[in-house]
């Protein structure tokens, strides 16, 4: 019986970058299959519950879930998947992986350390979870991540139309954001209205700490959640505190509420 190629999932938000790593690790590991090409956070936890990859490559920074937060939770849906860091962060890398069991690749990925990740890949493949080691990594760094310079500060207030009328509304008052086609459509305690920018747009420009993607379609305000529940399919349900509607939590996002 032939052996099952290994399987993986890349995550890069930048295009060039995650056409480059593709690149390179069909180099050097051939029978490798990618399974799915990720340009966000929320795409790739998704993935990873889907595919149940051998490996996982996850850039640290991008658009709503980070790289950390994507790991962290995908242990539930998948803890046998291996996990490597992608960073551009040369010090931040150095100090939150060098001693952990947790690999990682520094931006720009040279051949030569990538070939050293594959063949560590290789020789633990099979080995266990990774759930331990993910822990321990966010115990020591959390998901505080360093801000890059040129990266503006969060949204506070946001131009939406309503009708034929243009609001101004501070992003605090925010309950939930929702894809609506291209646009997003905006809901506070007071209505709704539209945004005209993409929802995989607007996770780069909100507070991570504050908006969390609970669905591929849905950002929600931690501060407006009144409580959340599980269905029976496993997924979350989110009970508002100014709003009569719920809201559902995919199942692999509802890890991202364990100690909430």
């Amino acid at each position: 019986m032939t052996e099952a190629a290994p399987t993986c999932v890349v995550a890069e938000d930048e295009a060039l970058l995650r056409a480059d790593l593709v690149a390179k690790l069909r180099h050097a590991w051939p029978a490798l299959r990618i399974v799915a090409e990720c340009e966000d956070g929320a795409s790739a936890l998704e993935a990873i519950a889907a595919h149940r990859p051998d490996v996982a490559f996850l850039d640290i920074r991008m658009p709503g879930l980070t790289g950390l937060e994507v790991a962290a939770a995908a242990t539930a849906e998948s803890p046998h998947t291996q996990v490597v860091f992608v960073t551009a962060y040369d010090q931040y890398a150095i100090d939150a992986f060098e001693r952990g069991a947790i690999d990682y690749l520094l931006k720009p990925i040279a051949p030569q350390r990538l070939e050293a990740t594959v063949q560590r890949l290789q020789s633990r493949a099979g080995g266990g979870d990774q759930a331990t080691a993910i822990a321990a990594l966010l115990a020591r760094v959390g998901t505080a991540l360093p801000r890059a310079e040129s990266a503006p500060p969060p949204l506070t207030w946001l131009t939406a139309s309503a009708g034929r009328e243009m609001r101004l509304i501070l992003v605090d008052e925010v309950a939930y954001f929702r894809a609506d086609n291209k646009y997003t459509t905006v809901v506070t305690a007071d209505g709704e209205a539209l945004l005209r920018t993409p929802i995989k747009d607007l996770l780069g420009m909100l507070d991570g700490n504050l908006f969390k993607q609970i669905h591929r379609s849905t950002i929600v305000n931690l501060k407006a959640i009144a409580g959340i529940a599980r269905d029976d399919a496993g997924r979350g349900v989110v009970r508002l505190k100014n709003r009569p509607e719920t809201l559902i939590v995919s199942a692999p996002f509802m890890a991202l509420f364990r100690h909430m």
